[in-house]
């Protein structure tokens, strides 16, 4: 009897230590502008955290701000997630500016280390000129209004993200902590997720949980949130799109230039995905099958490897937007550069053999010619002018000789589709 009790309890201690060792949280880490790639950045996150069974999402926080409606779609996400964020401004001298202030708000616990600081949040205009007044008072209020109701959501201080707006306040996290804005104060990032575990946050559905931290599993920047980043920032975002735009007009009204509409179409992709009017994944579709026309077209229109390349380049950008690992769809680029430069090289191929083939024809077609006889059908009142039938076949014809039609000619060389012909002698 007493072994059964020590076996039950072995097995019960057991079961609680690997239900500890299975608990664990998702870092992610915010370091730049907040714009579509910070947005896909934290999607795939939670993707990872729910995918992983990690009950809480850690997010260090260091942002000048961003895109106002970046930040509304991760607030959106926040709001909505069934796993608590657990966001600290890291590290001392690190900043949650602007946007990074207002997302700061979504998160279901928040905090900063000591040196740190949170707020300005007025909306500007991207190019820091003067907003007029009415636009300028249109988007206060409606930022006042709509973060006010996120502060609510959390019970932080309604003051605080008033005046980070209206008046562009900016407080240190020792000051925000004690306002309610921010939820912790910490000397570092153990500390504040020590003192996150165990407090009561309120998730999508209105169901009230515990936080649960546990070991950390990192969830770098990769190359994809790289290149997002690259071409999401909004000034650049815009002047790719209208030059994208441009080369697209250039390639109209002057066909065969090739390299203008091939950048121009994969420019004005990447434009419409900083936009957010086309999701990461079918940006990703997008491009290769933007790259699988180009590489087509390689094979059919003379374009010295421009339309090769960039079916290249659109092939491989495209499956790393559309594969993704948070997703479970795990695609490394040790499978992605094989497939990517077979595919290139078989297009390559076929478009060689294409190219040899025609010349390997025509050559043959001109040897043909030569050694076989014309009938002169038509003829200029000159005689040097006028059309033969030759295998088969009408061509035009210019002679030195005078002819009359009826006679039999024989063909001296091609100039496209001209026959240099001269008339027939039996001897």
């Amino acid at each position: 009897m007493n072994s059964l009790f020590v076996s039950v309890l072995l097995l019960m201690m057991l079961g609680t230590n690997v239900s500890q060792a299975a608990t664990c949280t998702l870092a992610v880490t915010v370091n730049d502008a907040i714009t579509a790639s910070t947005t896909d950045y934290l999607e795939r996150a939670e993707k990872r955290a729910v995918e992983n069974g990690c009950e809480s999402i850690f997010v260090r926080v260091n942002t000048p701000g961003g895109s106002l409606q970046s930040t509304r779609r991760i607030v959106e996400r926040m709001l909505a997630s069934k796993v608590p964020y657990l966001c600290l401004i890291t590290p001392q001298g690190g900043h949650a500016g602007s946007a990074g202030a207002i997302i700061m708000q979504a998160c279901h616990v928040n905090g900063g280390v000591k040196a740190t600081n949170i707020g300005a949040a007025t909306p500007i205009l991207g190019t820091g000129e003067k907003m007029p007044d009415d636009l300028r008072n249109k988007m206060i209020n409606d930022t006042v209004s709509w973060l006010e109701g996120v502060t609510k959501l959390r019970g932080r201080d309604l003051k605080f993200s008033k005046d980070i707006v209206t008046d562009a306040k900016s407080y240190s996290s020792t000051e925000a902590v004690e306002m309610k804005a921010l939820d912790i104060l910490a000397e570092d990032e153990a500390d504040f997720l020590k003192k996150s575990e165990g407090r009561k946050v309120l998730i999508a559905g209105g169901e009230t949980i515990e936080v649960k931290a546990g070991d950390l599993r990192e969830f770098s920047p990769d190359t994809r949130y790289r290149i997002l980043s690259f071409i999401a920032d909004p000034e650049f975002a815009y002047l790719l799109f209208m030059g994208s735009l441009g080369l697209l007009y250039v390639e109209l009204t002057h066909p065969g230039l090739v390299a203008p509409g091939v950048i121009g179409g994969i420019g004005l992709v990447f434009s419409l995905i900083a936009f957010h009017k086309l999701e990461v994944v079918w940006g990703g579709l997008a491009l290769i099958l933007l790259g699988i026309g180009f590489l087509i077209a390689e094979i059919f229109i003379p374009s010295f490897g421009i339309l090769g390349i960039g079916g290249l380049v659109s092939l491989f950008v495209g499956s790393v937007f559309l594969f993704d690992k948070a997703t479970g769809y795990s695609l490394p680029y040790s499978i992605i550069l094989p497939v990517v430069l077979a595919i290139g090289a078989v297009f390559f191929g076929i478009g060689y053999l294409a190219l040899k083939t025609l010349r390997l024809k025509s050559k043959d077609s001109d040897a043909d010619l030569k050694e076989s006889l014309g009938v002169v059908v038509s003829v200029d009142p000159a005689g040097h002018k006028g059309q033969i039938a030759i295998m088969g076949e009408t061509w035009s014809f210019v002679s030195e000789d005078s002819l009359k039609i009826a006679e039999h000619v024989a063909v001296t060389d091609r100039q496209g589709l001209t026959l240099n012909v001269k008339k027939y002698n039996k001897e």
